[in-house]
């Protein structure tokens, strides 16, 4: 079996979630080509799993002070260097078109008539009956046609009654020197902002990852890290608690070692503004709209989280992908759910409270 692989490169989340499953697939031998898009190629890292993969311009949302400007966002947007990917994209030779919300390989795939098989958080919001805020016509317009597929697999923290994926969790050997350092990765946001934002807390010491951070450093219990992944796994296991953004692959990560959270949604960004709503609603993260230094303090006073067991290998996904079965998920979706123990909580939508899945 030959399969291309299509991720949107924009911030981590969709990069981790490919990585387990890049090595699932190379422990059952399928062939995969991997693709990505929406960030300057001498941006990415820690990419070995991925092989001799290829990037392409794509599309991305252009975010500044926190907040996505739509005006930058359509100047830089290039719509003929896109059209021009994706004719010169050939697709003929792969039984199959995996897609995480990456728009060359998915419209590629559709022009020449074969199937695609989206993966992603994003699917959620279009699928499925989930917590949602600020989800308008045009967001809608954009998840549908942005990586238009025939079959979509939503991933998320729960499944709501439908036919909905939990994430996979890629984990560090656990550390056993556990320690009080927060862990804070916000690249939505200016490092000065952040920086301006800890100051207020002399008590504790913050390890920050940011893509605009060049060296290492550290000063007044702040310290300063490049981007490094498996650097960034061990803080993670080790530490006693995550200031995000609400992307989606950290707080599922924080979630499965139990770490508190504390998020600040990206401004303007529908799914963060909705991960953030979910979490509140579930009682798994505590929410802020801005850098909030009263709420930063708050935060710092409640205790961790208690652990998700979500799982760490896709190896039934893949087994499934590669039978070639796509007409019932529904078996593969409670075969994934069952061994999670989820913690007690009271999932609603709307004014509706959710009928659990039936897992059998």
């Amino acid at each position: 079996m030959k399969i291309l692989y299509g991720i949107q490169g924009t911030g981590n989340g969709h990069t981790t979630r490919a990585r387990v499953m890049a090595k699932a697939l190379a422990e059952k031998g399928v062939d995969v080509d991997y693709v990505f898009s929406g960030r300057e190629p001498e941006q990415y890292f820690d990419m070995e799993r991925f092989g001799n993969y290829r990037t392409f311009q794509g599309l991305t949302f252009v975010h500044q002070h926190g907040k996505v400007n739509y005006f930058q966002t359509v100047k830089k947007a290039s719509l003929w260097q896109l059209w021009r990917d994706i004719k010169s994209l050939d697709v003929s030779q792969y039984d199959l078109i995996l897609n995480d919300f990456e728009p060359v390989t998915a419209w590629a795939a559709r022009l020449a008539g074969k199937k695609v098989i989206n993966i992603s958080h994003q699917a959620v919001f279009t699928n499925h009956k989930v917590p949602s805020k600020g989800l308008s016509w045009l967001n809608r317009q954009i998840l549908k046609y942005f990586a238009p597929a025939e079959l979509s697999l939503g991933v998320h923290w729960f499944h709501y009654g439908e036919t909905i994926i939990p994430p996979f969790i890629e984990r560090e050997i656990a550390i056993a020197n556990s320690s009080e350092d927060i862990l804070v990765y916000m690249p939505f946001e200016d490092v000065s902002d952040i920086i301006d934002l800890l100051n207020s807390q002399h008590n504790h010491r913050f390890v920050v990852y940011h893509p605009d951070v060049k060296e290492n450093s550290e000063t007044m219990g702040i310290a300063l890290r490049t981007p490094c992944r498996k650097g960034f796994l061990q803080e993670l296991e080790r530490c006693s608690g995550v200031i995000a953004n609400a992307g989606f692959e950290l707080s599922s990560e924080a979630l499965c070692v139990g770490k508190k959270l504390l998020l600040k949604p990206l401004d303007g960004q529908f799914e963060q503004a909705s991960n953030a709503e979910t979490l509140s609603q579930l009682g798994l993260a505590t929410v802020m709209n801005g850098l909030d230094e009263a709420e930063l303090e708050r935060w710092l006073e409640l205790p961790e989280n208690e652990a998700i067991n979500y799982p760490s290998d896709p190896a039934p996904l893949v087994e499934w992908l590669i039978a070639g079965d796509y007409s019932h998920p529904e078996a593969l979706c409670q075969k994934l759910w069952k061994p999670i123990s989820l913690p007690q909580f009271s999932a609603t939508v709307g004014d509706s409270k959710v009928k659990p899945i039936e897992l059998t």
